[in-house]
């Protein structure tokens, strides 16, 4: 049984771009942010990135278990380097995402990282959201929504994601919980860094394109971020969410272009499907914040920049964590789990009802 009060909370991810693992603590209640505490980063080995890789679009009947045992040592071997923990939350790596279809894939053992830790882990985040008609993602936009009281934010402002697949929470915090009417709107807004990351990998053998330097020597092909914006996907009302392969087809849109051109539109496709995201926010933001790696990236955040009507930053402007909000989110749900707090809502995954995902193992229990 967690203890009551604040808690000291221990969060990891491992996103989509397959760079590593992130590691945060925070100080909260599973409501208010009280603190932040230590942070650490695992990056995964050339390796291992290739075992991950090639399980990509697997789900739990296929053979994983290379991956499963690189997803759970990066973990164990991160997490155990933490003291004074009270509970952990493990959100594993995500193979597959398919909400209206045969579900959502997260790998990793929470039951195996709890015995390894001597730690309470909550796991398993996705599913029960799923179950219950909701697209299982974004799941950070609760987090958000207390970073923006924990900042004291007066007018509605958006979070804006850019890992693998970029996401946007729009905020309102004069109203009193995330779950509330009107709180939050949350949606994977498309492709982010995950095109870019897979075009520099295949044709330079680099994992990204570092400062948007490629991208900054090329010029964008003519039409193909509007060709680009007419697939399926942004035509759906949100809340919607993305599996980290459904534009996979991206590839063949800039096949013919040289390496700095073929960045440079996929720079900016990133970009236009965030701007055209932005049109379904109820009112604009005030300002938009912007975490992941993407914020990196200095062509993207010029693009962004001149395409929307109001300040776009890097979340560290708000005294925040870029690096590590991703992790964070899942240490501050781990708590709101424990506690039979929402984690999700309507308004941020489609939901039927604000439900608690996540299962709760404790280090005792065997396996």
């Amino acid at each position: 049984m967690l203890k009551a009060g604040r808690v000291q909370a221990l969060g990891a991810m491992s996103g989509t771009s397959l760079d590593g693992v992130d590691a945060a603590v925070i100080d909260t209640d599973g409501e208010r942010i009280f603190g932040f505490g230590p942070v650490r980063y695992r990056p995964y080995t050339d390796a291992e990135r290739g075992v991950l890789r090639a399980a990509l679009g697997c789900w739990p009947d296929d053979d994983v278990a290379a991956a499963g045992a690189v997803v759970q040592a990066a973990h164990a071997d991160l997490l155990s380097q933490f003291e004074d923990v009270d509970l952990v939350g493990f959100h594993g790596q995500t193979l597959a995402h398919d909400p209206a279809g045969r579900g959502t894939h997260q790998l990793g053992d929470g039951a195996a990282l709890a015995r390894a830790l001597g730690l309470p882990v909550v796991w398993d985040f996705r599913s029960a959201d799923i179950r219950l008609g909701g697209q299982g993602a974004p799941l950070a936009p609760f987090y958000h929504f207390a970073c923006a009281r924990w900042m004291r934010a007066e007018r509605p402002l958006a979070f804006l994601n850019l890992g693998g697949v970029g996401n946007l929470t729009w905020i309102d915090p004069r109203k009193a919980a995330p779950q509330d009417e009107g709180a939050l709107l949350a949606f994977d807004t498309g492709p982010a860094n995950a095109p870019i990351n897979d075009l520099m990998q295949a044709r330079l053998g680099l994992p990204f394109d570092e400062d948007g330097g490629l991208a900054r020597q090329g010029r964008v092909a003519d039409g193909v971020p509007e060709q680009f914006l007419q697939h399926r996907y942004f035509a759906r009302m949100p809340p919607k969410s993305l599996d980290r392969d459904e534009f996979a087809g991206l590839t063949g849109m800039v096949a013919g272009l040289d390496d700095a051109d073929a960045a440079a539109t996929l720079t900016a496709i990133s970009a236009a499907a965030v701007m055209q995201g932005m049109e379904h926010c109820p009112t604009p933001p005030e300002r938009v914040l912007v975490t992941g790696g993407g914020r990196r990236n200095p062509v993207l955040m010029k693009m962004l920049r001149a395409a929307l009507g109001c300040p776009v930053v890097p979340v560290e402007a708000a005294g925040l964590d870029g690096d590590m909000l991703e992790a964070q989110a899942f240490a501050y749900l781990a708590v709101r789990v424990a506690r039979g707090l929402p984690t999700s809502c309507p308004g941020t995954t489609g939901v039927r009802a604000a439900v608690s995902g996540g299962q709760i193992s404790q280090p005792g229990e065997a396996g």
